[in-house]
């Protein structure tokens, strides 16, 4: 078996507002004055480090991990996952 880190990022959906963005582009654009800076959305990261024989078998594993254990709201959130050998 080989070791993989699986990432897995839990975003806002996009029709969602996310206000920590907001204030973060606000800052930008007042304290900042990067004005090329157009929006700003946040995520979660977790990074995971799981044994599985490939790399499609260490995804799944994290995907299913994250379905059964509510890891985020599906109604709320989305949720990418990618998973790259070490």
């Amino acid at each position: 078996m080989k070791t993989y880190l699986v990432k897995v990022v839990i975003e806002n959906k996009a029709s969602a507002r996310d206000p920590e963005g907001e204030t973060i582009l606000k800052d930008l654009l007042i304290k900042g004055g990067y004005k090329k800076v157009k929006a700003v959305r946040t995520a979660k990261l977790l990074k995971m480090w799981v044994e599985a024989e490939n790399d499609k078998e260490a995804k799944e594993m994290v995907s299913k991990l994250c379905d059964e254990l509510r890891i985020y709201n599906p109604v709320a959130h989305t949720c990418s996952i990618n998973a790259e050998g070490e």
